[in-house]
Parts: structure tokens; C-alpha cells; sequence
């Protein structure tokens, strides 16, 4: 699902380095869930999280009622009118079922400019054409658990020598960004708050982040390894083909594990 901040350029690269052994996968700021729905439904137990209300209830009735979100949608206008009138419900919450909730929250994502939430795009799109993938994300989100806590809190609760918790939170100098329909906002305190709580975890971590002199000053401690990536940046595409966009990976291990063993499984 397109979502502000989306993984979905950088989905394999973070996957390839997730570490060889963990019991359990958290997805802290889960977002649209590139790379919960990348990584292989392996054996390990699953968390889904983010702190958008509404994000996390759509999420939770594709799950659970994914044939009532889907009768919710079917009949549905592409209109300015109809875009702005829910957005207005969804700000001032009104009393609706979840399941309505989460089809005016799934429409508002699929009409709105860039998925920003913010503006109607006046594109064409078919929403029909989504009902396989909301069977899709059903099937793979049936043993997920889906939870809507701040990040502090849900690292503390699931934190374990055994987890592996993967970070993608907004970047930093774009916080603004996130402040939108269902969101409370995160703010600099946040960068912060979030660096002193992953050097305390038992558990290893992978967060991903902007290429920023402030991200990397505030994860230059022992025992933190930091890899740069580039990828296209699409936002510039139109004016400068080619044109690439900087990221930070960030853990507590060593992230080229994974990719030595593969590398090194051989018959001679």
C-alpha cells in the first residue's frame, strides 16, 4: 500500500539484512508494511505497529473482516466531494463502525495526491482493482498481531534477547510530513527518546533513516554499526534522471551476516 515514508524501494536491501537468528519480528513504525509483506512469513512471531489510529484499525479489518471493508468499497465515488466530506468525518471521528472507518480511511489513501492524505488527486483509479490485493494482505496478516502503542512503550513490552525490531520512523528535518489525518506527530525530543531507548534493548535493531549529519552524530556510539544505501529518488525523477537519495541503515549487529552465509553455502 503506498504510504508516506513507504519502504518499497529499499524493502530487499533492509531484508538482506536482517540477522541470521531471531524469534521475533516487530515492525515498530509498520506505516504501509513494505517490508513486513516482503520478508517471508518465516516461523517467527510477527508484530505489526504503528501510531496512527486509523492506520492501525484499517490494517486490523483487513485482517479480521476483510469481505465487509470490501463491500464497503464496492460502490464507492472517485470525487472531490466525497473526498473532502470524509476527510472532515475521519478528523473529527466520527461515530462509525471500524469497518467504515477503515473504507474511508482506504479511500481518503487512494484518492488523495501522493497518498498525502491531505489533497484529492483527481486521478483515475479503480478500486475494484484493490479487492484482490485486500485478500492478499488478509492472508498474509491472519497470525500478525497489530498493535497501536507509542514506540517507547511497545519495544519495552516486546523487548526480549530474542527479537529483532525493525525502525523506520520519520525522518528527521520531515517530521512535518506526518502530521495528517490519524496522526499526533513526532517530534526532534523523539529522535532522541528513540536512540536512548534502542541502546538500553536486550534484542537487536534495524532502523533505517535519512542521511542526516544529526542521525549519524546521534548513533555514533560503540558497538552501533551504520551502512549508507542509495536509492532512486523518485520525487526528483521528472528533473534529474537519475537521481539518487541517501539513506542510513542502523543496528546493534553485524548486518552483513546474513549475506556471508548465503554467499558461502556451496556443494564444493
Amino acid at each position: 500500500m503506498s504510504w508516506i515514508g513507504g519502504k518499497r524501494a529499499l524493502r530487499e536491501a533492509v531484508v538482506q539484512r536482517f540477522p541470521l537468528d531471531y524469534e521475533r519480528y516487530i515492525e515498530v513504525f509498520g506505516g504501509g508494511g513494505w517490508v513486513l509483506f516482503h520478508k517471508p512469513p518465516w516461523n517467527d512471531f510477527e508484530v505489526y505497529n504503528d501510531f496512527n489510529g486509523l492506520l492501525v484499525n484499517l490494517y486490523r479489518v483487513v485482517r479480521d473482516r476483510p469481505e465487509e471493508l470490501v463491500a464497503a468499497l464496492r460502490y464507492v465515488l472517485n470525487a472531490r466531494e466525497d473526498f473532502e466530506c470524509i476527510r472532515m468525518a475521519l478528523a473529527r471521528d466520527s461515530p462509525v463502525s471500524e469497518v467504515q472507518k477503515a473504507a474511508w480511511f482506504y479511500q481518503i489513501i487512494r484518492y488523495s495526491y501522493a497518498s498525502g492524505l491531505s489533497s484529492f488527486a483527481g486521478q483515475p483509479h479503480d478500486m475494484w482493482g484493490n479487492f484482490p490485493l485486500i485478500q492478499q494482505a488478509h492472508r498474509r496478516l491472519k497470525d500478525v498481531v497489530i498493535e497501536h502503542q507509542d514506540f517507547e512503550r511497545l519495544v519495552r513490552h516486546y523487548d526480549r534477547p530474542s527479537s529483532l525490531f525493525y525502525l523506520d520512523p520519520p525522518y528527521h528535518a520531515t517530521e512535518g510530513y506526518y502530521q495528517n489525518v490519524g496522526e499526533a506527530g513526532f517530534t526532534e525530543a523523539d529522535h532522541f527518546r528513540l536512540r536512548d531507548l534502542l541502546l538500553g534493548i536486550e534484542g537487536k535493531f534495524l532502523l533505517s533513516y535519512n542521511d542526516d549529519q544529526f542521525v549519524r552524530d546521534l548513533y555514533a556510539q560503540p558497538g552501533i554499526m551504520v551502512q549508507e544505501i542509495t536509492r532512486l529518488n523518485n520525487m526528483r525523477q521528472r528533473y534529474e534522471g537519475g537521481a539518487q537519495f541517501s539513506e542510513l541503515l542502523i543496528a546493534n549487529y553485524d548486518m552483513d551476516e546474513r549475506r556471508r552465509a548465503t554467499s558461502q553455502i556451496t556443494l564444493f
